[in-house]
């Protein structure tokens, strides 16, 4: 059993291999475009609300309740890029349910990319809300003997995303191919459902770190000081 979808060769076009990650990619990503299409397409105030509408209204609420917990600062933009990760990963994960379909997720190459769009997230929200050199000298507090410290603690923010996030995908699918060599027919079935429930779970951490990640960069610590003085 093959344990990450980079091995499993879908097509060769020319210098061009399409494995299951990148080709596993798009369909989530087709998938999520079609959703959005079919609930917005006729969005009017005139036309009253089906039940996909409605459900996808309230998980859209419920993100922006959880983003509205962590940060008071450019909630709906934070929403917009940590609700399409925990929509990505969760989608990616629930596939993974169906025979033969191999989430992208369980690719060290599909975490290290998510998580490289945190990293550049986090400096582009924080530059964008507090300018510049707020965002540079917050590398050097509270004192610059620190400084490498920050830096480095920036890239082991990368390691333990991704890490994270592969390694829950991948122990799952390792546990499942365990159990289908002792006992094919049950021990599958219910490694498959807490796999899901696992998958959901890790979505949600991933994406509720970035916004966490995100709302640090966008807080002005001196403002913290004043509010306790």
């Amino acid at each position: 059993m093959e344990l990450t979808p980079d091995v499993i060769v879908l097509a060769e076009l020319g210098p061009i291999t399409l494995n299951a990650t990148i080709v596993n990619t798009w369909i989530v990503m087709a998938l999520l475009v079609g959703i959005s299409w079919l609930v917005t397409r006729r969005l009017r105030p005139d036309v009253p609300p089906g039940r996909l509408r409605n459900a996808l209204e309230v998980l859209v609420q419920m993100i922006e309740e959880q983003i509205g917990a962590i940060t008071r600062d450019a909630v709906h933009p934070v929403m917009y890029f940590a609700g399409t990760l925990l929509l990505f990963i969760s989608a990616a994960n629930m596939l993974a349910v169906i025979p033969g379909f191999r989430s992208p997720t369980g690719s060290l190459s599909t975490t290290v990319a998510l998580t490289l769009a945190v990293l550049l997230a986090v400096p582009i929200f924080g530059i964008a809300h507090r300018g510049l050199g707020h965002w540079l000298r917050s590398f050097a507090q509270p004192t610059v003997l620190l400084l490498p410290l920050n830096i480095l603690g920036e890239f082991s923010k990368a390691v333990s995303l991704s890490i994270r996030l592969y390694g829950n995908v991948m122990s799952g699918a390792v546990i499942v191919a365990i159990l289908l060599a002792v006992a094919p027919f049950f021990f599958p079935v219910v490694m498959q459902l807490f796999g899901l429930l696992t998958g959901l779970i890790q979505a949600y951490i991933f994406s509720i770190l970035a916004a966490v990640y995100i709302a640090a960069a966008m807080a002005d610590p001196h403002a913290k000081l004043e509010d306790k003085a």
